[in-house]
């Protein structure tokens, strides 16, 4: 092969300062390493330009995108990986390349995502044409949302193009993302104007031009050149997709089958009833495991022991056991048929059946299991999480404990010593194995019900949580990856008045990043195994995490990390009287316990204060931390006496106005989040309390955005980057102005909620303002169903009757059927991408299946860090499905909405 020359064009226009960079999987392209990416030089105000020569083409096709890096030197990528350049005919002695950028937040990129590719809009694969003679040109351009009978046609001046001819017009063919044609146009007839457009193929018939101006193609027309244009989208209406879904956790489904919990076999049953009822999107809570206890606790699907393993909670055992092993599991459908009538979940009874019974099952099955070439693929795949999780669940029952700090050997994770430790042949080695045995089973069943759901039209979207248990595999393994002295949290909202404390461990991104956020990848890549989207539980956690200090209990005291903090400087420059230990210190006087403690403000001087200066008090060493108070409290009887003189002395500690920095030298300091609140900013003076207000602003709303929007920029683009699932941000919560950006930047999907709304000056967000990249949904598994909310506050029930239901006269007292149908039929006819319900909200529509109690419906309380995750539906899918009335009714207002 002779020298090849490459001449790539593309369109895009830069500010000074700017630079453009090609990235691709070529040596030349520095191998998909953004910082080895070959530079791009300023053509015009239209075009960028960079040209290279080969003289071997590459084992296999070029694969490039664009970098873009920008003034203040931010770097950023365009999305996708499918412009592709394959080896030319030994005749062509150059190749000119004109691209278009493609822009990330483009809605159209979410449409090549997995959900929609591989499930939703699976077209019947066509055969590349062949194509006789010379090709001078090929044009690609992309258009998602074509119906099966459609197809991308060519039109333009000069005969190549058929001189706009509509009724006999170029057809385009479907070649993996881009619909494609090669043509030879004479290089007379160049320049070109062209367009694109829509002909029905079955009709046939020419249906539209897209909406844009003339597109136009210079170039020139040497000898032995091809012109290769990637021309982006088809410019078509790119928001007319919709589609409706249901949420529950698995461990919420009730069949007539199950063992007392949803499994993971009962999922086939929930996509055969939203099929019947035309929705889209089944969208389940965790299924990792959070075994590390062996009670109750563990069923808080957020605090996983591993981020890769299953949930033996999961598990079907008469599908494990085969029609050999049936006889096995008969004896169990007593049990079976008295945990599946209980109206929740007996988490502990559920597990303590299951791991016997799989048990033995392994014992009967682990000669001919260990030999199975399946398993055996499985486990070479997975060996990387697989091993030492096994290895954890057996150090942890052996200790008696998930904190590996207290375990006699192996408390520090050794890759080499454990491998060692588990080898087959140990004495242990049976244990080990049970574990992969269950893992391998539940793989096989949760991939059985995702690829059922493929098979009817059905996408799975999972969840991933924002943090990771505290003392959990992946801690053990890498704990380099977290800040384990850091709790994990949100501040206070009106679902968590006093924040929340997941307890978790922060993220340690400078080391994440040290291997390219190799750990989330995995993630990535095992969630892939069984979902086509997932939801970022938190995703405002990738630009900056509420942090609360180990002595702390309640999630008030924490701060958000990273944050530029208060400087002392700053409280002379605005003229601020400063007090380090009145602004830093818990103000402590009679008044101030009186109006906490009441009564028994005596028995708390005596006991927990001692007595300071000027008639205020301090709290005894201790006492002086919220964790010492509850460490005491712990070893005291439980009454309501010592709940709430424990609650008042978490309120006494968390009383201050500012949180030191540490290691400052007194000179940094953040804000107490809701400081105008407390008892202590109340007692100041009235200048004081405005100067403060107006600090506390510019700290919490101003200062900190460009700040944290560049950490999530840091961070987001790679993760996103790599993986093509379908990816939903949970946006609620304290948002910062930048996060909206940033989502619609990266194209995550927000989440909208009706009595959530991310607009301050309002109370309730209504579903017809929800951006086309969205999620809408009347509720989530943190809050009450519809029926629930109705039955809190009446007061703003009865405006948001009015004002956002459009009803007149007065509320209803109870969400009646007719009003729970109304609520969901606004998020029907949203403009937003997704409706996604919970089921109880969809049954809520309904007199004759909704629950007698709509209290009993709720899943989570946030506010109570030891709630008890057992809710599950009170009638069988089975039964469901059987009601076709209600069935078709469903089916109808989805249809109806354009869903």
């Amino acid at each position: 092969m002779s020298v090849l020359k490459i001449e790539f064009y593309l369109r895009f226009y830069t500010r000074p300062g700017q630079s453009l960079h090609i990235t691709g999987n070529t040596a030349l392209f520095g191998e998909d390493h953004a910082e080895k990416a070959f530079p791009m030089q300023y053509m015009n105000g239209e075009f960028w330009h960079a040209q290279l020569e080969l003289e071997k083409w590459p084992d296999e096709p070029i694969s490039y995108r664009y970098i873009l890096h920008t003034e203040d030197g931010k770097m950023t990528e365009e999305w996708g990986n499918d412009r592709i350049l394959e080896q030319p005919d030994k005749r062509t002695e150059e190749i000119q390349v004109v691209d278009t950028w493609n822009w990330t937040g483009e809605y159209e990129n979410v449409f090549y995502t997995a959900p929609f590719q591989g499930v939703l809009f699976r077209r019947k694969k066509t055969r590349k044409p062949r194509v006789k003679g010379t090709v001078t040109h090929i044009f690609k351009v992309k258009a998602p949302l074509l119906a099966e009978d459609e197809a991308v046609c060519l039109m333009g001046g000069g005969s190549a193009l058929k001189d706009w001819d509509s009724e006999d017009p170029v057809l385009m063919t479907l070649e993996g993302n881009w619909w494609t044609i090669r043509l030879n146009i004479p290089k007379e007839e160049l320049p070109i104007t062209y367009k694109y457009g829509v002909y029905n193929t079955k009709e046939p018939q020419f249906i539209r031009f897209e909406e844009s101006e003339n597109r136009h193609l210079h170039g020139d027309a040497h000898q032995h050149t091809l012109t290769i244009l990637h021309d982006g989208f088809v410019h078509l209406p790119n928001d007319t997709w919709r589609g409706a879904g249901v949420a529950i956790p698995v461990f919420s489904l009730r069949t007539r089958k199950s063992m007392g919990v949803g499994e993971f076999t009962d999922l086939p049953l929930l996509i055969d009833w939203a099929v019947k009822c035309g929705l889209k999107l089944v969208q389940i809570l965790p299924v990792n495991d959070t075994t590390a206890n062996h009670d109750w606790q563990d069923s808080y699907p957020y605090a996983a022991i591993s981020a890769f393993a299953l949930h033996p909670l999961y598990l079907n055992l008469e599908k494990c056991a085969g029609r050999r092993l049936a006889d096995l599991i008969k004896p169990l459908k007593r049990r079976q048929k008295e945990l599946n009538e209980l109206p929740q979940v007996d988490y502990e009874a559920v597990m303590k059946i299951k791991l016997l019974a799989v048990k033995e099952l392994y014992e009967i099955q682990k000669v001919e299991f260990e030999k199975d070439p399946d398993y055996i693929d499985f486990f070479q795949k997975n060996k990387h999480w697989l091993v030492p999780y096994a290895a954890f669940c057996y150090l942890r029952d052996k200790n008696g404990t998930p904190d590996f700090s207290k375990w006699k050997t192996h408390s520090r994770y050794d890759r080499e010593a454990i491998e060692q430790y588990v080898a087959k042949g140990s004495r242990h080695y049976g244990s080990i194995a049970l574990q992969y045995f269950i893992q391998y089973h539940l793989h096989l069943q949760l991939r059985e019900a995702a690829d059922y759901a493929h098979d009817n039209g059905i996408i799975m979207k999972g969840d991933i949580p924002i943090g990771i248990y505290r003392y959990s595999c992946d801690a053990w393994m890498e704990p380099r990856l977290y800040h384990m002295d850091q709790q994990a949290g949100a501040p206070p909202d009106n679902f968590a008045v006093k924040g929340q404390n997941w307890g978790f461990p922060t993220y340690h991104w400078e080391e994440m990043e040290k291997d390219g956020f190799a750990w989330w990848k995995r993630r990535f890549e095992q969630m892939s195994n069984y979902f086509d989207g997932f939801r970022i539980d938190h995703i405002l956690g990738f630009f900056r995490i509420w942090s609360i200090p180990m002595e702390a209990v309640q999630g008030i005291l924490g701060h958000f990390v990273p944050a530029i903090p208060i400087n002392r400087v700053e409280f002379d420059q605005r003229r601020i009287w400063f007090d380090h230990q009145r602004y830093t210190q818990p103000l402590i006087n009679d008044a101030v316990l009186w109006e906490i403690f009441g009564t028994d403000s005596q028995y708390v001087k005596d006991t927990f204060l001692k007595p300071g200066a000027n008639g205020f008090y301090t709290l005894q060493p201790s006492f002086d931390t919220q964790r010492k108070v509850e460490d005491y409290f712990s070893r005291l009887e439980i009454s309501d006496f010592n709940h709430g003189i424990r609650d008042g002395l978490y309120d006494l500690i968390s009383n201050v106005i500012l949180m030191e920095v540490e290691d400052s030298g007194g000179q940094q300091f953040h804000f107490r989040i809701a400081m105008d609140q407390t008892v202590s900013f109340r007692y100041l003076e009235w200048h004081t309390q405005q100067q403060l207000r107006e600090l506390y602003i510019n700290y919490f709303f101003q200062r900190q955005d460009d700040y944290w929007e560049n950490e999530a920029m840091h961070k987001l683009p790679a993760l996103k980057r790599a993986t093509n699932m379908l990816v939903f941000g949970e946006d609620l919560g304290m948002v910062p102005r930048c996060v909206p950006n940033v989502m619609r930047q990266l194209g995550i999907l927000s989440l909208e909620i009706q009595r959530m709304p991310k607009n301050p000056s309002r109370e309730f967000f209504h579903p017809n303002e929800a951006p086309y990249l969205s999620v809408v949904t009347p509720s989530t598994h943190d809050m009450s169903t519809i029926r629930g909310w109705w039955e809190e506050d009446r007061t703003q029930i009865q405006r948001f009757f009015n004002q956002e239901l459009g009803q007149w006269g007065e509320a209803p007292y109870f969400c009646e059927p007719w009003v729970n149908k109304a609520i969901v039929l606004q998020h029907l006819h949203s403009p937003a991408q997704w409706s996604i319900f919970q089921l109880q909200d969809i049954l809520g529509m309904s007199d004759q299946f909704r629950r007698e109690n709509p209290h009993d419906e709720r899943i989570n309380v946030p506010a109570n860090p030891k709630h008890y995750w057992r809710y599950r539906m009170h009638l069988t899918l089975e039964e469901l499905l059987k009601e076709k009335a209600f069935n078709e009714e469903l089916k109808e207002y989805v249809e109806h909405s354009g869903r």
